[in-house]
């Protein structure tokens, strides 16, 4: 490492960097982030990894622990063989969603790439993770750390006692529907979950009070059901349940209480990245604007060098790219490229607004306070209702944005908004609608028992836009959840108009053990 002369303002020369250099670098992004831009974060607990250890990281969705799963192993050989020959790159850095912060930064960075991921990951994603309403709504920071390393735990007891591949059938299940074991509407405030260890020794104990209920009460002959015995049914049951984990875990009649715990396992761990669906564009676009303003003040305060400050600008405009259309590498519209340019766009819309952003936003054009409004933003939105309220006429021309009608009756496409005040608020419509989870999901969910009968689970699936499910895959999940419930399955998939547009039915394989 290159020394510094006394009283040398810079933080480093060259790319050298070390542990104390890391710490110097994270409290001057500090003084940035925090005293000069208000931001909130958690505290950080940095942690340097190899590249095994990122490898292994992307395996196991970013987490520091997690259970065993031979398709965590999958992934890992697949991105390692990628990586070794050159098809893929690592991300400079991982950052997790606890209290403190976990930020883990690979040690082949420079060091200006370390005072950038620092910038972008402990204040910018952290201030984000600690503030924004969704993830304050439906994360336990303080408690997850603890709660995965209670679930590793429970994982490798259960393989002791029950056996290595009747753990991993269970988890395979639970993995098959996991997408389909989230609550989208809050009920109640979401368990602590440094609890949980306690919470799985008292549901050993006494059971689960639903489960009982609702066995306990099931005729012994088949007998024909009135309105009212369907609307009891269906009340004591919860239907219609979207969570079918939930549903699952509490009611399937076969299940034992420790595959039922592995149920509850994916689920509350599923429920924790609920969120950063939710938020991908605001969440990278709030980290990525955070990183900027920070490297770019570090240069104006003679922190950082103009090599290094150049060095800075080619990483980050490698981030922001947005790929056209016909370009090979396009995979979409970038979300740090959008939720970064709709950051500095609000900033601009609040310090040098022009009349069409007076007309559009008249609530911050010319506030003269850009980042209050935009830590406001970042604390009650999410993509849907940022894109929806905050895509500008001049982003939309930025970004060459129209909308395109796909109709599968006709063979010609239709472009059915530009550029006009029509168009761009059918634009923005439009591209709010492909951010909101309930409309990229399919709507699945359990309709009806037959408990008099033979206790055949009924699921319906509401087709939206003629998005219908993909029969092969279809087939297979539905495998999955008749498994699980130990009795004979069906989907049923409908439009809005009640047309049937396929059925799928399931029954189930060889018990659980």
């Amino acid at each position: 490492m290159t020394l510094l002369a006394p009283g040398n303002k810079l933080l480093f020369q060259g790319p050298d960097w070390n542990f104390d250099l890391i710490r110097r670098v994270h409290d001057a992004c500090g003084e940035i982030a925090i005293n000069e831009m208000g931001l909130d974060p958690y505290p950080n607990q940095i942690e340097v990894i190899t590249t095994e250890q990122m490898l292994d990281a992307y395996a196991s969705t970013g987490m520091p622990l997690f259970y065993r799963h031979w398709s965590f192993g999958k992934e890992f050989a697949r991105n390692e063989a990628l990586y070794r020959k050159g098809y893929q790159g690592l991300a400079y850095e991982i950052v997790i969603n606890s209290n403190p912060c976990l930020v883990y930064i690979m040690e082949e960075n420079s060091a200006m790439m370390q005072t950038l991921v620092i910038a972008h990951a402990g204040y910018g994603h952290s201030h984000f993770f600690k503030n924004n309403y969704v993830f304050k709504q439906w994360t336990d920071a303080d408690g997850i750390l603890d709660y995965l390393e209670f679930a590793r735990g429970l994982i490798a007891k259960f393989e002791d006692r029950y056996g290595h591949e009747e753990v991993e059938r269970v988890l395979d299940a639970a993995h098959a529907l996991q997408s389909h074991g989230i609550h989208r509407f809050p009920r109640k405030r979401m368990p602590d979950l440094r609890s949980e260890q306690r919470r799985e020794e008292e549901r050993r104990l006494h059971g689960e009070q639903l489960f009982n209920d609702l066995w306990r009460t099931v005729p012994v002959g088949k007998r024909k059901s009135g309105k009212d015995d369907d609307a009891r049914r269906k009340a004591l049951l919860g239907l219609p349940e979207e969570n079918l984990l939930y549903f699952l875990e509490k009611t399937a009649p076969r299940l034992a209480p420790w595959q039922r715990e592995i149920l509850r396992m994916v689920r509350m761990i599923n429920q924790y990245f609920y969120p950063q669906r939710q938020t991908k564009v605001m969440n990278e676009g709030c980290a990525t604007y955070v990183h900027h303003r920070v490297m770019t003040r570090l240069h104006e305060k003679g922190q950082i060098d103009d090599g290094a400050f150049l060095e800075f600008l080619h990483s980050h405009t490698s981030v922001v790219m947005q790929p056209d259309f016909d370009d090979r590498r396009y995979l979409g519209i970038n979300p740090y490229a959008l939720g970064f340019a709709m950051c500095c766009d609000i900033d601009r819309i609040c310090t040098n607004p022009t009349d069409e952003d007076r007309e559009w936003m008249p609530d911050i054009a010319g506030n003269g306070d850009a980042y209050g409004t935009l830590r406001n933003i970042w604390a009650n939105f999410r993509d849907e209702s940022f894109v929806s309220q905050y895509l500008s006429p001049q982003c939309i021309r930025d970004f060459g944005l129209f909308n395109v009608h796909d109709d599968e009756a006709v063979e010609d496409m239709n472009v059915s908004a530009i550029h006009d005040e029509r168009g761009y608020r059918k634009i923005r419509r439009a591209l709010s609608k492909r951010y909101d989870v309930a409309y990229s999901d399919p709507d699945i969910q359990i309709v009806d028992v037959d408990l008099a009968g033979d206790r055949k689970l009924i699921l319906s699936h509401r087709v939206l836009d003629g998005m219908t499910l993909e029969g092969g895959d279809a087939d297979k999940v539905l495998q999955h959840v008749a498994d699980l419930w130990g009795y004979d399955v069906k989907l049923v998939e409908a439009d809005d108009s009640g047309v049937v547009r396929a059925e799928y039915s399931a029954s189930p394989r060889r018990p659980f053990m």
